[in-house]
């Protein structure tokens, strides 16, 4: 009886049970439609190849690829996905975004939508809010430009939204904050611009942000309300300078390549979900919290390329899961912990227990005299940074005590006044000495590294590792991307009397953008089998060359060809610096034209932080440049400008075309391309203290034997031969003598003898003070020798 029951209630369950499932019904036609449609829009793609009048959509199954495939419920389409290649060129011209949008409107319970690698191109149109139902969105690796659609905010269901490798512009829209379940937004390798919205900090179903490679700037909101925000990506902005307020949850954090600065802050060390911290290539400063080594996630920690101070000891601790530390180029002292130079043991797997370890650039040691932690600065290098930052360096670790910090600080306010009255009373001796002149002089090296003997306000001057990655080209337009229209318009139609010159590349023309600025446009002509994905990737490292030594870059523009909108012709748009170069004002300028001493000085030393930006200041770095003094210009207010660099794209064009001015190595990886830059370096500079213009190496090894006696000799007047009469009687011996022994390291045969970019700078700021300290005693009895310009008036270094 029981089973009679049982059974007859199943016959009546039964019917409702089979309402539930859909049954398998052909695609309702319009939509089938629609799909057939959109294969045509999309030029009939071969991954659509399958797609045909007949095709069962939701059932069939045998058209379906793992690149292009449809999901149904019922009759109607709920998932779409067509994935692309990579790399594809843009649609035809005759390509309507608006009417792609359209047709995907006739899917109105689509939910899924992944359209990649595609070639669409156009502004991202409002109508997108038809479509209802969505709840993720891929449209990565198109040519989408634009502002983000206020459309968008009307997709309440939203909760994934990814939209990498495009060119969207303007700003961050503030009704983020409206899309109640977006819980995964990435707009990485776009063009936005300006500040994050404060309505970030109020999308409470966030989990991952990917902001990174864009043009943001400005302070990032408190994101710590956001409990379930677990990965942070904004590298490569212009972010800053406050580290961003985040919930205790984050796993992933990437700030690295922007301006945050002052130090980490303490609860860090609280963070124990935390895998990855990368904040590399900033303004950090101050101590290094060691914590960090042992967080119990921790498998990514990279602070490389920022000014923390601190004493490592060899038995600090480090998390079992860390697999990658980069501590490089900071100012870190001590012993590197035992744990980071650990060898896997016999019970562990291959790679299992060992830990990858990039210190170089410290002043560190191996634990117990052992290891390799690569090059590293003596120790007083370090200590002597710090003071330029103001930081005091921790000899004391561990001995700090809250109730102690009073006497703390006055400990420290003491020390630093007794070094202050000693590095004053050295510099005393030292102008002194100078002053004095004295004919005979014992032979000495060549300074390398600040020496504690002078006071902390010259570090200050000489503070040149933290202005690296900065952007000194302020009031530089924001980099974007320009219409083939505007820059017709800009060089009157590329009207032969704009034009400045051609090579093998193209053509350069001067030109006028519509708000007066003036520009440089080069056009370059490339090859069918160069991809969009390459195009891409140029274009992404161009946009980073904007630094004040460089004649940086504004923005580019692609020409297609009308046929199958090919990228045919590049633009690429650059400040015009309108000045002259550095040449004309040395050694063929006029006598009231040419640049007095202290100001040659101030334009070496713009030259050297140039060359540090671009070997350092960007990634990858730009090497064997093939630097000359006639491609170093002068702006109006004489700042010296880079104007010729190794972009990759023109060596690849170059190769592409069977030129030989193509490098068979990428510039990143040029051998001894750093010490190739220098020994150009030193050959500008060579010109620059001696006045003479030099043309063939033949002439450098003549004069670099003229340098080298004249060092040799104890006479200032030896040496007083070799500059430029017409600066000559304004320069101190111990400026010029600084000069000159730079210059002849950089002329070393051996690459590896050449001296560092930070040495050279090093060195040219000392040249720089020591000429101003001898102008501030010599200026009451030798007025008449000066040279124009009051020491008020003295170009310092430019950050």
């Amino acid at each position: 009886m029981a089973r009679r029951s049982s059974r007859h209630s199943l016959l009546i369950l039964l019917p409702m049970l089979l309402a539930m499932v859909p049954e398998s019904t052909q695609l309702q036609s319009s939509q089938t439609w629609s799909l057939l449609k959109i294969q045509q829009l999309l030029n009939y793609p071969p991954v659509l190849s399958t797609w045909a009048n007949h095709t069962d959509f939701c059932y069939g199954g045998d058209y379906k690829t793992a690149s292009a495939f449809v999901e149904c419920y019922g009759d109607s389409v709920t998932q779409l996905h067509i994935i692309g290649p990579g790399g594809a060129p843009p649609l035809p011209k005759t390509f309507s975004i608006d009417a792609f949008f359209t047709t995907l409107s006739r899917l109105p319970d689509l939910r899924v939508l992944t359209l990649t690698g595609l070639g669409l191109w156009g502004p991202l149109p409002g109508k997108v809010s038809r479509l209802a139902s969505l709840e993720i969105v891929n449209i990565s690796g198109n040519y989408l430009y634009g502002q983000l659609p206020e459309g968008l905010s009307r997709l309440g269901n939203l909760q994934t939204f990814i939209a990498d490798d495009n060119m969207l512009s303007g700003e961050l829209p503030g009704w983020l904050g409206k899309l109640p379940s977006l819980a995964v937004l990435s707009l990485r390798n776009n063009s936005l611009q300006g500040p994050l919205p404060e309505s970030v900090g109020d999308m409470a179903s966030l989990r991952s942000l990917t902001l990174a490679s864009n043009n943001l700037s400005g302070a990032v909101p408190d994101l710590s309300a956001l409990r379930n925000l677990q990965v942070v990506d904004l590298a490569n902005n212009s972010l800053g300078p406050a580290f961003p307020r985040l919930g205790r949850k984050v796993a992933s954090v990437v700030l690295s390549g922007n301006r945050f600065g002052d130090g980490l802050p303490g609860e860090l060390g609280s963070f124990y979900l935390l895998e990855r911290l990368d904040v590399s290539r900033n303004r950090f400063v101050g101590p290094f919290p060691p914590a960090l080594l042992g967080l119990p996630s921790i498998e990514y920690l990279s602070i490389a390329g920022n000014r923390f101070t601190g004493l490592l000891t060899a038995n600090m601790s480090c998390g079992e899961n860390l697999r990658f530390v980069d501590v490089s180029s900071n100012l870190l002292t001590g012993s590197l912990p035992s744990c980071l130079t650990r060898a896997p043991s016999s019970s562990s797997k291959p790679d299992e227990s060992k830990v990858t370890l990039v210190a170089a650039s410290n002043c560190l040691s191996a634990p117990g005299g052992g290891g390799d932690v690569g090059w590293q600065h003596p120790s007083l290098f370090c200590q002597n940074q710090a003071l330029a930052v103001g930081i005091v360096p921790d000899q004391a670790h561990g001995r700090k005590s809250d109730a102690k910090a009073g006497l703390v600080a006055g400990i420290v306010a003491g020390a630093l006044a007794g070094a202050v009255l000693v590095g004053v009373a050295a510099f005393l001796a030292v102008r002194k000495v100078t002053m004095r002149r004295a004919k005979a002089r014992p032979p000495r090296r060549l300074v390398e590294h600040a020496s504690s003997a002078y006071p902390s306000q010259f570090f200050a001057d000489a503070r040149y590792i933290s202005q690296t990655v900065k952007l000194g080209a302020l009031g530089i337009p924001a980099y974007r991307s320009f219409s083939l229209v505007e820059l017709e318009a800009a060089t009157n139609n590329f009207e032969v009397s704009c034009l400045l010159g051609q090579d093998a590349h193209g053509q350069m023309f001067r030109g006028t953008l519509g708000n007066g600025t003036p520009v440089t446009i080069r056009t370059l002509r490339v090859k069918r089998s160069q991809t969009s994905q390459s195009f891409n990737r140029h274009i992404e490292m161009i946009s980073k060359l904007r630094h004040r030594h460089l004649v940086s870059a504004l923005g580019h523009c692609f020409e297609y060809n009308l046929d199958d909108s090919t990228v045919t012709q590049l633009y690429l748009v650059f400040e015009y610096v309108q000045n002259g170069n550095l040449r004309s004002r040395i050694s063929q300028g006029t006598e009231g034209r040419r640049l007095p001493w202290v100001q040659r000085i101030s334009t070496a030393i713009g030259v050297a932080k140039g060359i540090q930006f671009l070997h350092g200041g960007i990634m990858p770095g730009l090497f064997a440049n093939n630097f000359k003094i006639t491609n170093i210009l002068l702006d109006q207010n004489l700042v010296a400008k880079i104007g010729s660099y190794n972009i990759p794209i023109l060596a690849e064009t170059a190769k592409s075309e069977g030129g030989g001015g193509g490098s068979k190595y990428p510039s990143d990886r040029v051998p001894n391309g750093d010490k190739m830059d220098i020994y150009d370096f030193g050959v500008i500079l060579l010109e620059v203290v001696t006045g003479r213009p030099i043309t063939s190496i033949h002439e450098v090894e003549i004069m670099r034997e003229q340098l080298q006696s004249a060092l040799t000799s104890e006479s200032p007047a030896r040496r007083r031969l070799l500059v430029d009469p017409s600066v000559g009687r304004a320069c101190s011996d111990e400026s010029a003598r600084t000069v000159m022994e730079i210059c002849l390291r950089c002329l070393a045969k051996e690459a590896a003898q050449r001296p560092s970019v930070e040495d050279v700078l090093w060195n040219l700021q000392f040249a720089a003070q020591v000429q101003d300290d001898c102008r501030a005693g010599d200026s009451r009895s030798q007025s008449s020798e000066e040279s124009p310009l009051s020491p008020s008036q003295i170009p310092r270094a430019a950050a």
